[in-house]
């Protein structure tokens, strides 16, 4: 498991004038009443995965009197971010002790039968998303404090007195969105999974859609660049809420560490914050955020005010270059992300990535006619891109390698396509060729996959491109994916980087792409 990278000299530097943009585009949270739909009864044992035996309509819910050990499932019938609210009361003699009832809420039915006394990751155990309450006395509104991500919810009775037994009368909640909309006129395409597909990018789109650009509602509940980028350009696409992504871009405008770098991720409560971890890739791509968001709004204002942001952190990047103009291998770090992949080395792809955000910032230049920028990030391109063929490309096997062991992973093919090291007709070759190999290091996240698509389409590999679109994204939907998951490898569907699913995330921003492509390349 790679280490946390931490900055050895922290220190936060803030602009007030772009947090004060930031604060004045702080959205309204639209809100709307949700409520169960069914009671269901699950079979675990025997299984690899819960399978629903029995459904009961939710009138049913109320006439049940739960005792010692006794529990019910709700269905809310699809993913919801908010909040909920329990009526209890009690039946049979007076109530003579207090009722002591676990609530555990699920995203998908495998977190309801995972047992989170046996979780042993590396992520705290808080971000199971469960309760254990004492209800002193019946009758009672318990009104559930915090947020939740969720579809079903299981309420199991640990004890109450033999006298008498619990009744949940009502069951409400409130799901909480930046947008209003609930879905966008579906995409008119021929095959209904791709219909689907779409409509699950949506729906996993506005549920991280909150006071910011959320990477995923259940875990972290906060706004990392690298997930920002995919879900702005999805949202051009479907809801246009181009305010809430200029908010974004000024927040991270706005808190800056050292020498400028933009952090990886922000914190929003108690107060703002960055996270105290900088990714090498996601600070570089922090002007293809700026580009795309100055392109979809013509917002002169806030591309002159954070073009300087955007420059830095290619400058940032290159002085990270050794004297063979590469970037040195610090794979053994959570310091350049590019993939979860077990044994990922990110040498290579950080050069790529570089290379990629170069091309960005040439582009913010000549918008902004600085002509002096434009021409020495194009010069220096030019010359990483010959350091990239002459220390990264193997001949013999017609691929790109990293790190000192020259592996071959489909990461660094990827990052290569779209950095353009090559032009278009090589870049077919080399994607073609990849896919004929298939290098044991595979794509794990739909981060990841987000980009193998984009590298296909630019390779005027359009029809593959969306076959594996189908074939990924199509395989979660059929998985029973409400929204899209945080991590998928469908050669090992209980992959977590964490050392369980159980706090893996299954809505997670950066997975919402598909709808994006669909909608600016398939209509």
């Amino acid at each position: 498991m790679a280490s946390i990278c931490i900055l050895d000299e922290f220190e936060v530097h803030k602009n007030e004038k772009f947090l004060a943009i930031a604060e004045q585009l702080k959205p309204e949270l639209y809100k709307k009443e949700i409520k169960p739909v069914s009671l269901l009864t699950l079979e675990t044992k025997g299984h690899p995965e819960p399978v629903i035996v029995d459904s009961e309509p939710i009138e049913e819910l109320s006439r049940k009197q739960l005792k010692r050990n006794e529990s019910v499932i709700m269905d809310f019938g699809n993913h919801h971010v908010g909040y909920v609210t329990l009526d209890l009361v009690s039946a049979g003699s007076h109530q003579d002790a207090p009722a002591y009832i676990f609530l555990k809420f699920a995203e998908r039915l495998d977190e309801l039968a995972a047992d989170s006394n046996q979780y042993d990751g590396w992520l705290s155990r808080s971000w199971i998303q469960e309760e254990h309450i004492h209800v002193d006395v019946l009758p009672a509104k318990l009104e559930l404090p915090r947020r939740y991500a969720f579809r079903y919810l299981e309420i199991k009775v640990i004890d109450v007195s033999p006298k008498y037994s619990l009744v949940i009368n009502n069951v409400t909640g409130t799901s909480v969105s930046a947008v209003e909309r609930e879905e966008i006129q579906s995409v008119s395409a021929k095959e209904p999974i791709l219909q689907e597909i779409d409509k699950v990018s949506i729906r996993t789109l506005r549920n991280c859609m909150q006071l910011v650009f959320e990477d995923g509602p259940k875990r972290d509940r906060r706004m990392w660049l690298g997930d920002l980028r995919l879900q702005a350009r999805a949202n051009y696409k479907t809801f246009h809420n181009t305010d809430l992504v200029k908010r974004c871009l000024y927040l991270f405008g706005g808190l800056t560490f050292n020498e400028g770098k933009v952090p990886a991720c922000l914190f929003l409560e108690p107060e703002l914050e960055p996270d105290d971890t900088y990714l090498f890739d996601y600070a570089l791509l922090y002007g293809s955020v700026l580009l795309d968001y100055y392109e979809e709004t013509k917002d002169r204002e806030t591309l002159e005010d954070l073009y300087p942001v955007a420059i830095r952190q290619i400058e940032i990047g290159m002085s990270y270059l050794n004297e063979e103009n590469i970037v040195p291998d610090r794979s053994g770090e959570f310091w350049c992300f590019v993939d979860w992949g077990e044994g990922l080395n990110t040498q290579a792809a950080s050069l790529a990535i570089l290379i990629y955000s170069m091309r960005y910032g040439i582009r913010l230049a000549n918008y902004m006619e600085d002509e002096k920028t434009a021409a020495w990030l194009a010069e220096k391109m030019e010359i990483l891109n010959k350091s990239a063929v002459e220390h990264f490309w193997d001949e013999e096997q017609q691929l790109f390698v990293s790190g000192k062991d020259r592996q071959v992973s489909w990461a660094t093919q990827v990052w290569m396509i779209l950095a353009r090291v090559f032009d278009k007709k090589q870049n077919q070759k080399l994607i073609l060729h990849t896919i004929e190999v298939n290098p044991r290091i595979r794509m794990v996240t739909p981060y990841m996959y987000h980009h193998y698509i984009d590298a296909l389409i630019r390779s005027d590999e359009k029809e593959r491109a969306l076959d594996e679109m189908k074939r990924y994204w199509g395989e979660m939907v059929r998985d029973g994916a409400d929204t899209f998951w945080e991590l998928y490898n469908p050669y090992n569907k209980f992959e977590s980087p964490y050392g369980s699913v159980a706090v893996n995330s299954f809505c997670h921003a950066w997975s919402c792409t598909p709808t994006y492509f669909l909608r600016k390349f398939y209509v």
